[in-house]
């Protein structure tokens, strides 16, 4: 699972990639990472940097977020955070408007597991199956996240046990995922 959600990641990163070169004739363009550093840094301009994946080079394991809650992290969503670094990539699935998230360095990385932790305290504290986010929606209540139980990809609402299933799999996700510019 881990290698295929790894493939997944990849492949889709890549039609990101190629859809904003055919439309812009440039790497990908972000605004928001301007003086941050990153090994996927290209180059710096005055109004944002272009950027491109780059392999994870950390340990591939979100063990900060297994001890900090003790619990077992799904591997595929280890998997999606341990593959590459990356900006975030505004993505469409089944017609929904999402930014899928990403890793930008280790220092990126070591707070992603940080606010892991923290949404899994939440979540326990407030007696809802554990999940695991991996995208942000236009609605600042609502996130796509893993349900660590099952695997599914869910659309939940943030604070409620109110949940749509958007996928049985982080993989399958991950295939029908329609990049955006």
């Amino acid at each position: 699972m881990i290698d295929e959600t790894s493939q997944q990641l990849t492949a889709f990163t890549q039609r990101y990639c190629q859809r904003w070169q055919q439309e812009h004739q440039s790497p990908p363009f972000n605004d928001q990472l301007i003086g941050v550093d990153s090994p996927c840094l290209l180059a710096t301009y005055e109004n944002g940097i272009t950027w491109q994946p780059q392999p994870f080079t950390l340990p591939k394991n979100l063990d900060a977020v297994s001890k900090g809650v003790e619990l077992i992290v799904q591997p595929s969503v280890v998997a999606f955070y341990t593959t590459q670094f990356a900006a975030e990539m505004p993505a469409t699935f089944d017609g929904r408007s999402l930014t899928l998230l990403q890793a930008w360095n280790s220092e990126d990385f070591t707070l992603l597991q940080q606010n892991l932790v923290g949404h899994l305290v939440m979540k326990r504290r407030l007696k809802h199956s554990p999940t695991l986010f991996i995208a942000t929606t236009d609605d600042d209540s609502t996130i796509i996240a893993v349900d660590n139980l099952n695997g599914n990809v869910i659309l939940e609402t943030l604070g409620k046990k109110q949940f749509e299933v958007l996928a049985p799999s982080l993989n399958q996700f991950l295939e029908d995922l329609h990049p955006e510019r």
